[in-house]
């Protein structure tokens, strides 16, 4: 099959960063079987058909991490839709093989909450551990072909944290 014909999936981001300008990320359920088991990552996830990329950025973020919109404050959006393509062996695997990438809105949120919001055990998990970490280390804890994108969303939101 040729993959590069396949659309880019829909989705919208979060760097979710707290009071001491550190940045949420959690280690995925499925990454210890997966050919990147140390890879972190921030919240993200698909925007359903008539959704608002907002809107899905402060539901994706209540379904993965537990924090509710009262806990936090939207600060910023990307200026445009950054992309990423799947490895070759990730295509064809997820989403149904119906996408070859995403293409993400990225929206950088400041937590209000504290700590004892977060809950990562939410109805459908996604993440198996979590932390804070100083955001301009996120492209190396992450993986390889989200690192480019990671840093562009990065250079653009580093100022505003």
């Amino acid at each position: 099959m040729n993959y590069s014909t396949l659309p880019y999936r829909p989705c919208a981001g979060i760097m979710l960063a707290n009071r001491e300008g550190l940045v949420f990320v959690g280690q995925r359920l499925d990454a210890a079987e997966s050919s990147y088991p140390d890879a972190w990552q921030m919240p993200q996830g698909g925007i359903d058909k008539g959704e608002e990329a907002e809107t899905a950025a402060l539901r994706e973020l209540w379904e993965e991490t537990g924090v509710v919109q009262d806990h936090v404050q939207i600060i910023g959006r990307t200026k445009e839709e950054y992309f990423y393509d799947l490895p070759d062996e990730l295509l064809g695997k997820i989403w149904k093989g119906k996408y070859r990438g995403q293409r993400q809105s990225w929206f950088l949120m400041r937590f209000t909450g504290e700590d004892d919001h977060i809950d990562i055990q939410t109805d459908h998990p996604e993440f198996r551990d979590w932390k804070w970490t100083d955001p301009e280390g996120l492209p190396d804890i992450i993986v390889p072909f989200k690192r480019d994108l990671y840093r562009a969303v990065l250079k653009e939101f580093l100022p505003l944290i």
